[in-house]
């Protein structure tokens, strides 16, 4: 038998930054998104020692334990060691983990890895957890036990998957509103954007360091204010279906973002934003918490080829995806009905066989 567990990745739309502490346990926190179809994956096939072994396809990297022995975050796939600890795994196993992006893309990886590996191995232990005690646990595991930086944002969206109003007011108090928005209104809205690749990464604890670092400083303070505002106001256009409005909105939320921290754009990106503005984009903004990873371009349909163009022409690379209305599931599958060493079929003109 063989256990998996798959999240979505997610893009934010505004708010980005206002879920990490201070900001959202003083201020509150609010950020609109969705998850798009791509993916973290983790398959787990259960063992009769008490060895776990743990292979991540991204890292080309596999590591060992043994359940009688104490976790020890040793640099090797902490988040795994960590989800361990947490869901009290005391039997053998391999273990597969795979994403459909590179860490620092700004789709948030790290996050949605955590949130499969827990999923796949509550279904293994036959744990019940709704979304939000799930969510909870990623986030605990991630920001508190191995203490990396970040905010609430990406186990949520991971987790409850779809279009999303989340409102941070700190540990405990996360309400997520999913948002009821039109077929027709969410294929439009997918028709017009573009995700572009800018061909490098980000190592996003430095750049949140940075922004918390910034929280006393007046102009980013209103900076981040803004940004909040901004993902209200987005929020009400999408749901009126006013997308040009909301991709404009795109562009005063970057705008606004750059003032958080010195470290969030870059030359590159610039150019790339720049070039797309030219071509006809009305606005956009790195995903994550910047430094690199995926550029989201608004664009109306009668200039989105060309915006691509001027993208790729400037280096570039375009992205297919769609939206993702799913959150973190899991399912079984028995390696046992996979392979057949021979196939036979009945068809009117007699039997057919096939030797596989």
């Amino acid at each position: 038998m063989v256990i998996r567990g798959r999240a979505p990745l997610r893009i934010s739309f505004g708010g980005g930054g206002t879920d990490v502490a201070p900001f959202c346990e003083e201020q509150g926190g609010a950020i609109i998104g969705s998850t798009i179809n791509k993916y973290a994956y983790c398959s787990i096939v259960p063992r009769d020692d008490d060895q776990i072994v743990v292979h991540s396809m991204d890292f080309d990297m596999t590591v060992k334990y043994n359940t009688r022995e104490n976790y020890v975050y040793d640099g090797r796939l902490d988040l795994v060691t960590a989800a361990l600890k947490a869901m009290d795994i005391h039997q053998g196993c391999e273990a597969y983990l795979q994403c459909d992006a590179p860490p620092g893309s700004g789709l948030g990886t790290s996050s949605t890895v955590m949130v499969a590996l827990l999923s796949a191995m509550a279904r293994w232990k036959g744990v019940t957890m709704d979304a939000y005690a799930m969510a909870d646990l990623a986030y605990q595991v991630e920001r508190e036990d191995l203490k990396i930086d970040g905010g609430y944002q990406d186990q949520y969206a991971a987790t409850f998957g779809g279009f999303n109003f989340i409102e941070f007011h700190g540990r405990n108090n996360v309400v997520v509103n999913p948002l009821r928005i039109k077929k027709d209104i969410i294929h439009e809205l997918q028709y017009n954007l573009l995700l572009c690749y800018t061909g490098s990464i980000h190592v996003s604890a430095n750049i949140i360091k940075d922004q918390v670092n910034n929280y006393t400083n007046q102009d980013a303070f209103r900076a981040m204010c803004e940004v909040k505002a901004l993902a209200y106001a987005m929020k009400d256009e999408l749901l009126k279906g006013n997308l040009h409005s909301f991709g404009k909105l795109l562009d005063y939320g970057w705008q606004s973002k750059k003032r958080m921290s010195s470290k969030i754009t870059s030359p590159q990106i610039d150019e790339l934003y720049d070039e797309a503005l030219k071509a006809g984009a009305l606005g956009g903004k790195l995903l994550g918490a910047g430094g690199g990873g995926y550029l989201l371009l608004y664009c109306p349909y009668n200039v989105k080829h060309k915006v691509a163009a001027r993208l790729e022409k400037a280096g570039g690379q375009l992205a297919d995806w769609n939206f993702e209305l799913r959150g973190a599931q899991s399912w079984t599958a028995d390696e046992n009905r996979w392979t057949y060493d021979r196939i036979r079929v009945q068809m009117p003109d007699g039997p057919y066989e096939f030797q596989i």
